[in-house]
């Protein structure tokens, strides 16, 4: 399938695709040839449903219609372009917790035709600079919260409003709802985001995703999977500059008709909090967090939820069992990744099997190979391979042929899948701890860790050891109150080997405060390895 013709006057992100036969293989869903996402999830969802629907909300101000919604989009819109200047194709750098203005302001980026680089809050003026240069940005908007780092990056000729200070030129002052703004009329495959994955280990890289990417997710996973309603209310903890936070809480439930709730994580008690106050009903969040609210569930109401998904990491069967006994809810775990913007494989309700991660999501196939790309008989670990509608497309980035290889993305995952076609995680291809000639999933190790009831976070890694090559070493947070010595390693020690084989269990224990984590939750099990 040809590009269509572009509607970018910047040609900057589709000059620097990839050549297309390092392309994954893509599924066409059948957009028309004209797309903007932006139009798609404000005014095509006003079309079909109304505009006096609640949209968005923050924990304590009013809630937005989708009429109101619209009309402060289509300020902004008109801002970026009469005012600023901003150019179809242009990148804009979205820089803030997690916040209706957040959103508005991507919708906004959207129906401009111009290009978004949502990136977190935490992030550093030296990571913003390199994200900029990777993506020649020269516009961004800006909380005024967050705008003293993105200052000190000293990114040359960027320009940056800010929304929500006090100056006179403050995007909130010029943004005035007015008159409609007519979304460009963008090709289904311009370049509608940048998603920038951490780049904790090396230099980000930039994944390129169109406009029909965006709505693809929708009409794949959420549509398919989850199967949210117009009267839902969405909310969870991962921030919108993360794509797991990008779909859950503006993609889905835009698309759907759906409202919500958009607030920055403040812990798991926060998090009980809006639940029982907005009467959330699907909840988007990572599996330390469902584990973290267990032991504060006593006191808050969550009757109104009946949708939980869980992504970012694996999520272990002794956490999903436990929050189904608490609560009587399903964890809805999946897998995802930037390169493919959202999740691909997944389980809902009688579907699920705790200890899987499901199945592929209906667009996507799914397969376990070898480290030559032949496919593996089930029950055999592998790589997991995957393609669908989305997939992975680097901005000028030769590590493109890493990832996709004969029309497959590859992403980093050692899986099996089991005879009737469900996928189970076995750890991240460079997480297998290789002891004695065994081959031991760290993941493995702190399920069986984290089902001991004095365990609240555990990280698996295996250290360099001249006898055994590596050794299994866990590193493990403790409920308050139990003490970190010699009797309780033996007890968990003890204990791992009820649980799992007695090679696999953790040779040493470690004790922390806390474990490093990223900003959107992810475990950085590097950071815990002794370097070789």
């Amino acid at each position: 399938m040809e590009l269509r013709s572009s509607a970018h006057a910047d040609t900057f992100a589709r000059d620097r695709l990839p050549p297309r036969e390092q392309w994954p293989h893509l599924t066409d869903l059948g957009y028309p040839d004209r797309l903007n996402c932006g139009a798609e999830l404000l005014d095509g969802t006003i079309a079909r449903l109304g505009a006096d629907r609640p949209a968005v909300r923050d924990a304590s101000g009013p809630v937005w219609t989708y009429g109101q919604l619209r009309a402060q989009v289509d300020a902004i819109a008109r801002v970026l372009t009469d005012r600023l200047g901003v150019l179809p194709g242009n990148r804009v750098l979205l820089r803030g917790p997690t916040t209706p203005w957040l959103a508005a302001c991507w919708l906004a980026v959207m129906k401009a035709g111009a290009v978004a680089v949502t990136v977190l809050a935490a992030q550093r003026p030296k990571e913003l600079a390199t994200i900029c240069e990777i993506a020649q940005v020269r516009y961004a908007l800006c909380d005024a919260r967050c705008v003293d780092d993105l200052a000190a990056a000293g990114v040359p000729g960027l320009r940056i409003t800010t929304y929500g200070g006090d100056g006179p030129d403050d995007l909130r002052r010029l943004a005035r709802p007015g008159a409609p703004y007519t979304a460009v009329a963008t090709a289904a495959d311009d370049v509608a985001l940048i998603a920038f994955t951490s780049g904790t280990t090396g230099r980000p890289k930039g994944c390129l995703h169109f406009h029909r990417d965006v709505l693809a997710i929708a009409d794949t996973f959420s549509a398919q999977v989850l199967r949210p309603t117009p009267d839902d209310v969405f909310a969870g903890s991962p921030p919108l500059g993360f794509t797991f936070g990008l779909g859950g809480l503006v993609v889905f439930p835009l698309r759907a008709g759906a409202s919500t709730l958009l607030a920055d994580w403040g812990g798991p008690g926060r998090l009980l909090a809006d639940i029982a106050a907005h009467r959330v009903s699907v909840l988007f969040t990572a599996p330390t967090a469902y584990r973290a609210m267990l032991s504060e569930l006593d006191g808050h109401d969550v009757s109104s939820l009946r949708r939980c998904v869980s992504a970012g990491e694996n999520l272990p069967t002794a956490t999903w069992q436990s929050w189904y006994g608490a609560t009587g809810l399903r964890i809805i775990n999946g897998i995802g990744a930037t390169e493919l913007l959202h999740i691909f494989i997944s389980a809902a309700d009688e579907a699920i099997r705790p200890g899987t991660t499901g199945l592929p999501v209906p667009g996507f196939q799914a397969r376990v190979v070898g480290t030559d790309g032949t496919p593996l008989p089930d029950g055999e670990p592998g790589l997991l391979a995957v393609r669908g509608p989305t997939g992975c497309r680097y901005l000028a980035d030769a590590r493109q042929t890493a990832y996709v290889r004969d029309g497959w993305n590859l992403t980093g995952d050692t899986y099996v899948r089991e005879p009737d076609g469900y996928f189970r995680y076995v750890a991240r291809a460079d997480d297998m701890i290789i002891s004695a000639g065994y081959n031991i999933a760290g993941p493995e190790v702190e399920d069986a860790l984290l089902q001991h009831p004095d365990v609240t976070e555990a990280a698996v890694v295996g250290r360099a050891d001249e006898d055994r090559g590596q050794v299994v070493v866990a590193h493990v947070v403790l409920r308050a109150g139990v003490p970190e010595g010699e009797d309780t390693v033996a007890t968990l020690r003890a204990f791992t080997k009820t649980r799992i084989a007695p090679y696999k269990c953790p040779r040493e224990i470690v004790f922390h405060t806390t474990l490093p984590r990223t900003p959107t939750g992810k475990l950085q099990r590097f950071r815990l390895r002794t370097p070789l």
